[in-house]
């Protein structure tokens, strides 16, 4: 099984252009969506869960239309948006029961159990009487797999799933969407790169509506050997760089920029070789407003 996605874009009446001709295809398993924050990533997802309209191109699971048959695909479909909402006094046993009722289990008897497992599944049958009000950023993440994992989809969407989680609550999260990744398509879209990393087996990264790489991010990152260097330098010294070199990254070490910057060739001494990773893969390929200070 796999989402095949060609020439797809999207232009929004302001004249952004938040997809331009994106072409991928995606396999079973989790796959990484990268971009940073305007990258046309929450337009793909919506688009590809059927609640956005596309301009031109064509998405298709295995004999579906994801464009066209949109009925057909939403019962294969799981979703986990950025935001969410739900009834914030009603517990999670019954929220959930009610979304599995809208989601078309009508017998009563054959709905408690499918609830039953999910609660226990993302590990919240200890807190099923608990008002969703009462939830932490963690557990109301857990609530929306649940939810998304109504029916057995064969294709699960997850936009920003771990934005202001904590550390415990974000390696609970990464464990669950492991685990269900083994047998369905999982697309997590996410800005960021530790996700990807610890995650997906395939990545693509998008900027400004355009696809910059789709593969293993192993390939990527076996790309830019020999080409990733580093450097401490004072605050001050910061703008003389960014002029005089590709500086891809800065973050503070010790209270002082750790640089790096993309050169074929040594640069000048002071500079040493960097062992390259996916953040340095994402910085190279992402236009500089997507760059992270």
């Amino acid at each position: 099984m796999e989402l095949r996605i060609e020439n797809l874009s999207k232009v929004y009446p302001n004249g952004v252009r938040a997809l331009d001709n994106v072409s991928l295809t995606i396999p079973r398993g989790l796959f990484g969506l990268l971009g940073p924050n305007g990258a046309g990533k929450s337009t793909l997802m919506r688009i590809l869960a059927t609640l956005q309209e596309a301009d031109s191109g064509s998405v298709t699971l295995e004999n579906l239309d994801v464009l066209h048959q949109k009925e057909e695909v939403r019962k294969i479909l799981g979703y986990l948006p950025q935001d969410f909402g739900v009834y914030p006094k009603i517990s999670a046993l019954d929220m959930l029961d009610h979304l599995a009722l809208l989601k078309g289990f009508v017998r009563a008897g054959e709905r408690r159990q499918l609830v039953d497992a999910l609660l226990q599944r993302v590990n919240l049958w200890d807190v099923r009487k608990k008002a969703l009000t009462g939830f932490s950023g963690g557990m109301r993440q857990r609530f929306g797999i649940a939810q998304a994992l109504i029916g057995d989809p064969t294709l699960l969407i997850v936009d920003e799933p771990t934005a202001g989680l904590d550390p415990s609550e974000r390696n609970r999260f990464y464990n669950l969407l492991s685990e269900v990744g083994e047998n369905v398509v999982v697309i997590l879209s996410t800005h960021i790169v530790q996700d990807v990393m610890e995650l997906c087996t395939n990545t693509a990264i998008i900027d400004r509506g355009r696809v910059m790489f789709s593969g293993a991010p192993e390939i990527a990152i076996r790309e830019l050997d020999g080409k990733i260097w580093q450097r401490a330098i004072a605050k001050s010294e910061l703008p003389d760089y960014e002029k005089r070199f590709k500086v891809i990254s800065n973050k503070l070490v010790a209270g002082r920029p750790q640089i790096h910057i993309y050169s074929d060739i040594p640069p000048e001494d002071g500079f040493r070789a960097a062992i390259p990773d996916l953040e340095d893969v994402f910085f190279s390929r992402v236009g500089q407003e997507g760059q992270a200070q």
